[in-house]
């Protein structure tokens, strides 16, 4: 037979196989699969014998595919797989510079002459507002709220998110406000409501889902529940100070929480560094201890305790109310920790701020109390007459 280009095509020889473009098709599965063998024959897994009638040759049966595997070892490319997500990408941390005042930094990381004097600010801070009277309270509140929501939005809008900040900084505002306002908690609920139709809205007039409406909305609503909806049951408590058996009931019970939280922090803090081998959640954060649990329970009790018996207290007089108190603050004020944590280390960042010095950024300092607050308020609801309404 003579080929059209003028050479001579060598005839084919029927026991040469012509091997296929590819073992598998466009999206990885295996022609032969299908019955149909890639040369063009009908696959069998027969014994055909060979066409002189000698020994019989065995044909080859179809291809197997392994599920999970490319036969052809060929790396492909995974599709993508962030349609619709609206993160941009995250934007490059500038390499961290090692400062000598490091030098005095304690095992976990926190600047500890620093944090005391931080500390000690932000309690006289406290115990100002409290002497003066329950609304500078509420606005010490407020304030602490917006910047630990401000820290909140900007560090996941720099990891790619787009929450709607507007909506999720007035929600996180006006919760505590609404609550001193209306003396209850009923009235909040409308506060997450409204800011969540006013963020869905906004990316109706996006131009296309690319921006990301379901993630960006599941994190300004997240922002707004954890930081505002649960920091403004300090003013819930706060609240008891209006009426009732007198006008200490509330900021009472709030100076207790502080007094439960701090001790727990401290003593979690001086005893998981001295003693800590026995971390909780490895995966969350290598410096949370068993031990560093044991200390501050302890230390939360009996901090309580001693108020208690030196009749510091005019509202939890009961040594084992006050016994329960401690044990409820040494049991939420950690999970409000390693919850903050966990998400920290979602987003792979060590702080989400930096406007306290040596604690941190101002979320970071106040995460025990979000989740503090909530379980105080309704203990206080459950142990003590005058709480009740």
């Amino acid at each position: 037979m003579s080929d059209p280009s003028g050479g001579t095509q060598r005839p084919i020889d029927p026991s040469e196989q012509v091997p296929s473009a590819s073992p598998t098709g466009s999206y990885g599965v295996d022609p032969s699969s299908s019955g149909v063998d890639p040369t063009g024959e009908t696959a069998r897994d027969t014994f055909d014998g060979d066409p002189s009638g000698s020994v019989p040759t065995q044909r080859p049966g179809p291809n197997r595919i392994q599920i999970g595997t490319d036969p052809s070892g060929v790396q492909r490319r995974q599709p993508p797989t962030g349609r619709g997500l609206g993160r941009r990408a995250p934007a490059r941390p500038a390499p961290r510079q090692q400062s000598s005042s490091r030098a005095m930094s304690s095992a976990t990381g926190r600047d500890l002459p620093t944090a005391i004097v931080v500390g000690v600010v932000i309690a006289a801070l406290f115990v100002g507002a409290v002497l003066w009277r329950p609304v500078a309270v509420v606005a010490l509140v407020t304030a602490i709220l917006v910047l630990a929501g401000y820290e909140y939005f900007a560090k996941i809008s720099e990891k790619g998110y787009r929450p709607v900040v507007a909506a999720g900084l007035a929600a996180i505002a006006a919760a505590p406000l609404v609550v001193y306002w209306f003396e209850g908690l009923e009235f909040v609920t409308l506060v997450i409501a409204f800011a969540f139709l006013a963020g869905a809205t906004s990316f109706i007039g996006a131009r296309s889902v690319e921006a990301g409406p379901l993630p960006n909305m599941a994190v300004t609503t997240m922002g707004i529940i954890w930081i505002g909806l649960l920091g403004s049951y300090a003013v819930a408590i706060l609240n008891y100070s209006n009426f009732g058996g007198g006008n200490d009931i509330g900021t009472d019970t709030l100076a207790l929480l502080v007094l439960g939280v701090v001790a727990n922090d401290v003593g979690a803090l001086f005893v998981g560094s001295a003693t800590g081998n026995t971390v909780l959640r490895p995966w969350i954060s290598p410096n949370k201890s068993l031990e560093g649990l044991i200390g501050g329970t302890v230390l939360t009790i009996v901090s309580l305790i001693v108020v208690g018996i030196a009749d510091l207290s005019t509202t939890w007089n009961d040594v084992g109310e006050l016994l329960i108190l401690g044990v409820v603050i040494s049991v939420m004020a950690p999970l409000g920790d390693l919850t903050e944590s966990m998400f920290k280390r979602n987003l792979d960042v060590k702080d989400f701020g930096a406007v306290v010095r040596g604690h941190g950024g101002i979320l970071d300092r106040f995460d025990s109390f979000l989740f503090v607050l909530p379980a105080v308020y309704y203990l206080m609801v459950v142990l003590e007459p005058w709480a009740s309404r």
